[in-house]
């Protein structure tokens, strides 16, 4: 990434796919405003403590929606996963 976040990205990146149960667990992913909007394969394959621990401020589920307020880093955390899958 041009604008020198791409390492802290690519790592928290990295966490959260781990903390949403895998990349092969997400459907779908976008980045909004300061959410991450997912829709997942299997819920309770979530680990809310380790998306925490990766930087989420909370995580809202609706079934297998799920949305992990992140922060302004959204976006470009939301690109760096799409680019995984």
């Amino acid at each position: 990434m041009i604008d020198g976040t791409g390492d802290r990205t690519t790592g928290k990146a990295e966490s959260i796919v781990v903390g949403l149960g895998g990349i092969d667990n997400i459907i779908e992913i976008e980045g909004c405003v300061t959410r991450l909007r997912t829709e997942v394969e299997d819920p309770s394959r979530i680990d809310e403590a380790a998306l925490k621990a990766a930087g989420a401020h909370g995580v809202v589920r609706m079934g297998t929606a799920v949305q992990v307020v992140i922060g302004t880093d959204a976006d470009p955390i939301a690109a760096e996963i799409e680019d995984m899958m």
